[in-house]
Parts: C-alpha cells; sequence; structure tokens
C-alpha cells in the first residue's frame, strides 16, 4: 500500500514491450522552450535508483525526456476508451501524456514512470497536450497529502517549469506552464479493457490478462469462488478488492479525487490523475470538487458508488473472455470489502485496534453523526482524538465516548501529536500556496507543506492492509 519506499539500484525493465505494438503509438515529448526544475522528490527517486541524477541529469530525462539507459527507446502513449461521466467515449487515449519508463523497485515490484504535460500525440484531439504550473503543484500537494493518510496513490517524481504561456478558460490566463512525471506501478486502466472489448480483440485481451496477473499479482481467491482458476476471474477479484480498499481509503481521508472515470481507474487500484481534487471542508458526503459535476455524480459520499460501477465495466469487459456468474460473483465481494477496510482504515486513522467489523462499524457510524453534528474539519476531528488532550468525544459527543471508551488506543509517540494543530489541505492553502509561487516565484511554502505532510506521514505509520495481501 503506501509502506515507506526502500533504496534501490536502477534495473531497467521495459515489460510493456510485449505488449507495445497495440497497446500504445510510439511519440516525441514536445520541444519546450525552457526546462526550470521546480521539484524533485529524492524519495521517490531513491525507490527506482534514481536519487543519484545531478539537476542536469535530472532536466534532461524529465524535461527534455532523453531515453533511461536500458529502458524504452520512444515514449509510449497508451491507447484506451472509457466512461467519462458515465457516457462512453472511444476517442481518448494519451492525449498529454506517455509511459516513459519502467524499471523495478527494491522489491522487485514493476515501477512506471508516466507524464502529464509532455506534448500532443495521436489522443490529443483538439487538446494542446500541456499541463499549467497551478496543475503540477496542485498535483505535487495531493500525492504528498494522500501518501501520508495511506491511499494508494501515484508518488509525483518531477515538475519541470517549462516557459510556454497556456490559454486556460478556468483560470486567469496566460498562465505558466509545466511538464510533470509520476511514479506508480502501472497506467493499465479499465478503459484499457474496455477498448479491447470494443474492438473484440480476444488475443490482446489475453495478453493483457496475463500480464496484469504476472505483474501485479493478488492474494488467493476465496475458495468457494466459482471460475477461479480463470485468468480473468483472477483479476476481477485482484480489481475489485483493491477498488473495494481504495473507494475506503478516500472516505477515511476526506478526500475528493472530482473525475472517478474509467479511464482514471488504474487496475493496480492506485488512485492517480488529479484535476479538481478537494478535501472536506467539513462532513458532508454531498460535497463535490469538480465544477462541471453538475449532478453530483462524484460528490464526497458516492465515491463508493463510483468505484462499484467502474469495477461493473470492468466485468463487462471481462465477459470477452469469462462467463457472467464468476465475474458477478467476484463483482459482489465489493459491499463486504468496502465495508472491511472502512473499519479497517478508520481505526488506524483514530488510533485504536479494531475490534471486529460490526462493532467498529457502530463506532464509525457514531463518529461520522457526530462529525456531522458539530461541522468539524475531518482532518481536526481526527487529530484532536490523538493529540494533546485524546479527548475526542469527551463532554461533546456522549455517544462516540461512550464506544470509544473500549478501545485500545495506539501507543502515539511521534512528536507530530503534540502539535497544536494537525496539517490539512483545504482549498485556502492551496490557494496561498500557489498565490506565493505565481506572484512572488516563492517555493518555500510548497517545500514546506511537503515536509510536513512526509512528518504525518511518519506518525500515521503505514496503512493497514487486507488479511492475505502481502
Amino acid at each position: 500500500m503506501s509502506d515507506e519506499p526502500q533504496p534501490a539500484t536502477y534495473t531497467p525493465d521495459p515489460a510493456i514491450n510485449t505488449l507495445a505494438d497495440w497497446l500504445g503509438v510510439p511519440v516525441a515529448a514536445a520541444d519546450f522552450p525552457e526546462t526550470k526544475l521546480r521539484f524533485r522528490s529524492d524519495k521517490a527517486a531513491a525507490a527506482i535508483g534514481l536519487a543519484g541524477l545531478s539537476d542536469e541529469e535530472w532536466t534532461g530525462h524529465f524535461g527534455r525526456f532523453a531515453p533511461l539507459p536500458g529502458n524504452l527507446a520512444a515514449p509510449l502513449a497508451l491507447k484506451y476508451h472509457g466512461h467519462q461521466f458515465r457516457n462512453y467515449n472511444p476517442d481518448i487515449g494519451d492525449g498529454r501524456g506517455f509511459l516513459f519508463a519502467q524499471m523495478r523497485g527494491a522489491d522487485g515490484r514493476l515501477m512506471d514512470l508516466g507524464t502529464k504535460g509532455s506534448g500532443t500525440t495521436p489522443f490529443s484531439r483538439a487538446g494542446d497536450g500541456r499541463l499549467t504550473l497551478k496543475g503540477a503543484v496542485r498535483e505535487i500537494l495531493a500525492t504528498a497529502m494522500l501518501e501520508a493518510l495511506g491511499v494508494n496513490t501515484s508518488k509525483t517524481l518531477s515538475v519541470v517549469e517549462t516557459g510556454e504561456p497556456l490559454e486556460r478558460g478556468d483560470e486567469p490566463s496566460p498562465t505558466r506552464s509545466a511538464v510533470m512525471v509520476r511514479l506508480s506501478h502501472s497506467h493499465i486502466r479499465i478503459g484499457t479493457f474496455q477498448r479491447l472489448l470494443a474492438h473484440e480483440e480476444t488475443e490482446q485481451m489475453e495478453a493483457l490478462v496475463a500480464y496484469c496477473l504476472e505483474q501485479f499479482p493478488g492474494p488467493p481467491l476465496p475458495k468457494d469462488a466459482p471460475g477461479r482458476d480463470e485468468p480473468a476471474v483472477m483479476l476481477m477479484h485482484n480489481v475489485v478488492e483493491r477498488m473495494a480498499d481504495l473507494a475506503a481509503s478516500y472516505m477515511v481521508a476526506g478526500f475528493v479525487h472530482g473525475v472517478l472515470n474509467t479511464d482514471n481507474m488504474n487496475v493496480t487500484g492506485e488512485s492517480f490523475d488529479y484535476g479538481p481534487w478537494r478535501w472536506l471542508p467539513s462532513w458532508d458526503p454531498s460535497f463535490t470538487a469538480a465544477y462541471f459535476d453538475h449532478g453530483g455524480l462524484y460528490a464526497f459520499g458516492r465515491q463508493p458508488e463510483a468505484l462499484h460501477w467502474n469495477c461493473g465495466q470492468f466485468a463487462v469487459a471481462l465477459r470477452l473472455l469469462a462467463d457472467t456468474k464468476p465475474l458477478v460473483f467476484a463483482l459482489e465481494r465489493f459491499g463486504p470489502l468496502y465495508m472491511e477496510a472502512i473499519a479497517r482504515r478508520w481505526c488506524w486513522r483514530l488510533g485504536v485496534q479494531p475490534r471486529g467489523v460490526e462493532t467498529d462499524s457502530v463506532m464509525v457510524s457514531a463518529a461520522e453523526k457526530a462529525m456531522r453534528e458539530s461541522g468539524a474539519q475531518p482532518d481536526a476531528f481526527f487529530f484532536t482524538h490523538r493529540g494533546k488532550g485524546r479527548d475526542l468525544g469527551a463532554g461533546r459527543n456522549a455517544e462516540l465516548a461512550e464506544l470509544l471508551a473500549d478501545y485500545t488506543r495506539a501507543g502515539d509517540t511521534h512528536e507530530y501529536w503534540d502539535d497544536d494543530a494537525p496539517q490539512s489541505m483545504v482549498v485556502d492553502e492551496v490557494e496561498a500556496i500557489w498565490s506565493a509561487i505565481d506572484e512572488r516565484d516563492d517555493w518555500t511554502k510548497l517545500t514546506d507543506k511537503v515536509a510536513a505532510l512526509q512528518r504525518m506521514g511518519e506518525a500515521h505509520g503505514p496503512a493497514p492492509i487486507p488479511a492475505g495481501h502481502a
């Protein structure tokens, strides 16, 4: 999930080459007017053996996209379809990004380097293939906060400012431009499978399923699962388990992704591609991040439903290879797995030992009720329990206080829990960080915030993982 990455030796392994002929299109990066390094995560780079790069080497690889040794000879713009706000769109794909490289992490797992804002591709349509610097800064903040809160997320590896003035309709323009590189375990989406179904490419679907099972293995399937030895069924179970945990992690983090389309759903269960995201100012299930989500389809409280629906579309795609019954069996596991994940992650964030899903679910309901009634900002609510005084509920919500009295508390010795206030990521702070960069080219607020979030992550420790998972 979000364990601390261990230092690694650079070990290139462009495994995607076995699928590349039909999975993507070779492309070239844009020739940017300038490449000014603005952010590099040596923590993430150390996990793939690249922390030793000089700044000049770094911008050469992640601003000019000179190939890494032994890696992909040319970037690969990936092909996929997807449901966008539940409307099927066959005319998408990597329109402003590409898969740049693959290598092994210290744990032997395959890692991808993917881009955002790296220029136009055959899938750009009317887009300019670029990324605003503000969008890149927001991605840095989103991934840092999510990692600290135990969410399985991509990591922002690099941001390079590119010197092009961009026109955008939703922010003051012209605005500054950037290219970003993310680190994740995969860029294979549910939408990747949807495209293969649309073209009835059975052999390619079989090859992609085999690739995913080899590179991203999951835990053993339930013994009563029908078709449990069929590759497509195995992958369906893996994705359902990962998506249920991802949905729960969003809810416990108080995070609203904003655009949970099937082309934004990674089969590894890693959250990625952050656009109009927000953190909750208060516990409001109807809170919506994207200004264009007029119907609230991806509102905070509807995120589990959205990920479950996306899993359903994955099952539809896999019908090219498997019967309906075993796929539906896997899909029906989402609800119970989600409830288990909510209980597990809620106890982790509160700093108490779980007591069983039924008991923990009662406590979670009482905590949600207390947040709604008090109007507390969720980060402050959780911190109050684990920080100074440890008095969540005492004199405020008798029902919750009574329930929590039966829980064993974690031995929180990290100095973070003695701070006067928790770290948070409400929109006013995001805007203040961006304003310092935009108006004064002052990056200290951003670097200080990232360091503070890493400290918060250390205090929380690794997020709990489901039973049976490595």
